[in-house]
């Protein structure tokens, strides 16, 4: 759950550190306070798009901290991003940066992160319902997101199996569009492949015949070289030998009168071994050497060969090789292309593995339907329309889809008597929101994973006793997981476990927004100003106590019942609400309680 939100420089809150506690908050305040601006700062450090408009005006950057505990579910997701997970009981630290350029810095756990990380961990820590959810819940995907939630059903393979299938078909498809194109292909890199497969290259041949071939034209200079060399070392009369034997003998003879000339007669001795070995693998090298015109011939057919295919492909002849190889791999692919039968067959076992997934996806939605029907249908009573019908409408598919083999719509009944239609042609703004509220509570009941859920003014166009029972029903869930709500309405506001007076003021010119818990007479004032707006009274602070109170003394809502006069009726408001635990921080007498709810800074102005 959400332990604690920081906030510098953000949009119009200089500086703000507000903590959290488990159960059901609510943010209150007058209209443009700035209750949502929370909202879309927990949006940002979770990975929503951020621009430089977020900057406070003056400031160099924006910075968000998110703490939250840390679900068992990520651990393992942390460890392989490299984000330090030492402490068994830490937190999860997440921060975002973003400055009067719009450039954006994210970090987890003190490690640099990137916005897309804060976007996968967003689904294991929080939900979001605005007060527009119920348009979403008119698009055929999110119905659909939201059945398969409900029902904990993993569409993924179903999807993985339509991606295999949409690639065999898109194999055979242009396979058989092409198969002229790609038959003359095929011809015509036979016909390459031959003529270079007859050369029979290889990787390095081309170096090696180069250096034969030159060796062989000049192998005449090349003995005569040898020869000339030979005589002069050792066989011509005057030779290099004799002549080193003489200079070594003539200083041998006075090597005694001075030991300096030791060194050069080593010299001589080391140079006369050297000249020795040079005349030994010159006899060797003419021994050998011999004039080979066949062979020459030989080799200048090859090159010849070489270069001619060399320049037809414009290539390099020593590239000949690899592209030869090239050339059989293409053919292969060709081969594999123009495999009519082979690429029908692939694609009929694709269809039978996505077949084979999509019945197991439309089985389990088949099941998950009517539980989530009736679910949301026995929440529509609870929220003042007796006798309204939800249902979850599943239309088969003419053609295999990416989600399977059905798609999925709400059809609502908004009273008793009267024919489900689909949601988005129910006309009262009224029945959407609390449709749309009652979808919410219920799917947020299945919400294994997100341990806290926000509701951002999903109570709009809601009053009277339902406004209550959506209090309540609100406060029931703060027993199973965190609820943040922003609301206008004072029985909601009177539900909460804990309670924050978001305010707005002006300083110097400026304006900024400020975030409080409040208790006591505090929050006795702040339902009051609800109630009845600026001007307080008697009459409404005395009303605004008795609320308080009440929903203190609140039994909790049955969450299977389905009796709409008695959940929805606006007398019955003390048997058929929501309560949640006993104690709560809403009446006066309970200031301690609400004490509970966190410690805030001010905002700086």
């Amino acid at each position: 759950m959400l332990r604690r939100l920081s906030l510098r420089d953000f949009v119009i809150v200089p500086e703000l550190e507000l903590d959290f506690a488990a159960g059901f908050s609510a943010l209150t305040g007058e209209t443009g306070a700035g209750k949502s601006i929370l909202i879309d700062a927990l949006q940002l450090a979770l990975g929503s798009r951020g621009d430089a408009a977020v900057v406070r005006e003056g400031a160099a950057k924006a910075e968000i901290t998110a703490e939250f505990d840390r679900p068992e579910a990520v651990l393992s997701w942390l460890e392989e991003g490299g984000f330090a997970t030492d402490d068994e009981h830490a937190s999860l630290l997440l921060r975002r940066v973003i400055d009067a350029q719009g450039k954006s810095r994210a970090w987890i756990n003190g490690s640099a992160a990137t916005v897309a990380q804060l976007r996968e961990l967003a689904e294991h820590l929080l939900d979001i319902h605005g007060q527009h959810a119920w348009q979403g819940l008119t698009r055929p995907a999110s119905v659909r997101q939201l059945l398969d939630e409900f029902g904990q059903i993993d569409a993924r393979p179903v999807a993985a199996a339509y991606a295999q299938w949409r690639q065999a078909s898109e194999a055979l498809s242009t396979a058989q569009a092409r198969q002229a194109d790609l038959a003359r292909e095929h011809e015509r890199l036979s016909w390459q492949i031959g003529e270079v497969d007859r050369l029979a290259p290889t990787a390095d041949e081309w170096e090696d015949l180069n250096a034969e071939h030159q060796r062989l034209s000049h192998a005449q200079s090349l003995m005569d070289a040898a020869r000339g060399a030979l005589d002069r070392l050792s066989e011509a009369e005057i030779n290099a030998q004799a002549l080193t034997e003489d200079a070594l003998s003539s200083l041998q003879d006075v090597l005694t009168y001075d030991a300096g000339l030791q060194d050069t007669v080593n010299a001589l001795i080391g140079a006369q071994a050297q000249l020795q070995d040079a005349a030994h693998s010159l006899s060797s090298y003419l021994n050998g050497a011999e004039l080979d015109p066949d062979r020459l011939q030989q080799l200048d057919e090859r090159v010849s060969a070489w270069v001619t295919l060399a320049r037809r492909y414009r290539r390099p002849p020593v590239e000949l090789p690899a592209l030869l190889e090239e050339w059989k791999a293409e053919l292969a692919q060709l081969d594999a292309a123009t495999d009519l039968e082979g690429l029908q067959a692939k694609q009929a076992q694709a269809l039978k593995a996505y077949q084979k997934e999509a019945k197991l996806i439309s089985t389990a939605r088949a099941k998950a339907a009517p539980a989530l029907s009736k679910a949301v249908s026995q929440a529509m009573q609870q929220l003042g329309m007796a006798g309204g019908r939800f249902e979850v409408s599943l239309q088969p598919q003419e053609e295999p889809q990416a989600f399977g083999l059905e798609s999925a719509e709400f059809l609502v009944a908004g009273h008793a008597g009267s024919t489900p239609r689909p949601l988005g042609k129910v006309a009262s703004g009224g029945e959407l929101s609390r449709i749309a509220l009652a979808i919410a509570v219920t799917t947020s009941q299945q919400n294994s994973g997100a341990g806290t859920l926000i509701f951002d003014e999903i109570d709009s166009g809601v009053g009277g006793a339902v406004a209550e029972t959506v209090g309540r029903l609100m406060k029931q869930l703060g027993q199973r997981v965190q609820v943040l709500a922003v609301t206008h309405l004072p029985q909601v506001a009177a539900c909460a476990d804990h309670h924050f007076l978001v305010a707005k003021a002006a300083k110097g010119g400026k304006t900024s927004s400020d975030v409080q818990p409040i208790q006591g007479e505090a929050r006795t004032a702040e339902i009051a100003r609800m109630l009845g707006g600026e001007r307080l009274s008697s009459t409404s602070l005395a009303h605004a106590q008795e609320m308080l109170a009440h929903s203190a003394r609140a039994t909790p809502l049955s969450a299977n019942s389905a009796d709409g006069a008695d959940a929805g009726g606006a007398g019955s408001s003390d048997t058929s609400g929501a309560g949640g635990s006993t104690g709560s921080a809403g009446s006066a007498g309970s200031a301690s309680s609400a004490g509970s709810s966190g410690k805030t800074r001010k905002v700086k102005p």
